[in-house]
């Protein structure tokens, strides 16, 4: 796991907190946070994940030199 699937994965954990914290208590402002920060972390994390499938790739093709 890189750095960004690390920190995109915490903000989607703070965002769900986020989230729910704001339905509870009835806070549309953080509830509408939470969602952002939620979608901001699956980017993030996506992005980390790119990241290791091509340097996963680029060790295969090392291999096969």
């Amino acid at each position: 796991m890189n750095k960004h699937q690390d920190e995109g994965l915490g903000k989607q954990i703070k965002g769900t907190v986020k989230d729910i914290a704001g339905k509870v208590t009835g806070d549309r402002v953080l509830q509408g946070e939470g969602k952002i920060e939620k979608t901001v972390g699956k980017a993030q994390k996506k992005v980390g994940d790119m990241q290791e499938q091509h340097e996963a790739k680029k060790e295969i093709e090392r291999g096969r030199s």
